[in-house]
């Protein structure tokens, strides 16, 4: 199983990014994808997921309206579309895979068995 994400970069505030993760050796369908961050001396947050079987995806409120997930699931990849970066959303964003849910609005950061090794996003002010 692997994830790599990419698409990470150096943006000044109100710009966008467009992050990707490439998944392999699972069962697209099966599983959902998140996508989470960790800010320098925090813990990780929960960013957003979507269940590949049906499509349905959950934001956070910090970034609901602003960021926007999405699968290609002949590549298997999801994709994370960041708009109207802050300050705040500077953080290595890593994805995820969890099998076997149900909700995506009742997902645990528990569910996710497999991580990619992260790509870093800095806004500048």
């Amino acid at each position: 199983v692997q994830l790599v994400e990419s698409g990470g970069g150096l943006v000044q505030a109100g710009g966008s990014l467009r992050l990707s993760c490439a998944t392999s050796g699972f069962t697209f369908e099966d599983y959902a994808i998140g996508w989470f961050r960790q800010a320098p001396g925090k813990g990780r947050e929960d960013v957003s997921a979507i269940l590949i079987s049906d499509g349905s995806t959950w934001y956070a409120p910090a970034v609901k309206g602003r960021f926007t997930i999405s699968s290609d699931n002949a590549a298997k990849t999801v994709t994370l579309q960041m708009n109207s970066l802050k300050p705040e959303d500077t953080a290595v964003y890593y994805c995820a895979a969890a099998p076997g849910i149900i909700h995506i609005s009742s997902i645990q950061i528990t569910a996710y068995d497999h991580w990619g090794q992260g790509t870093q996003v800095t806004v500048s002010p």
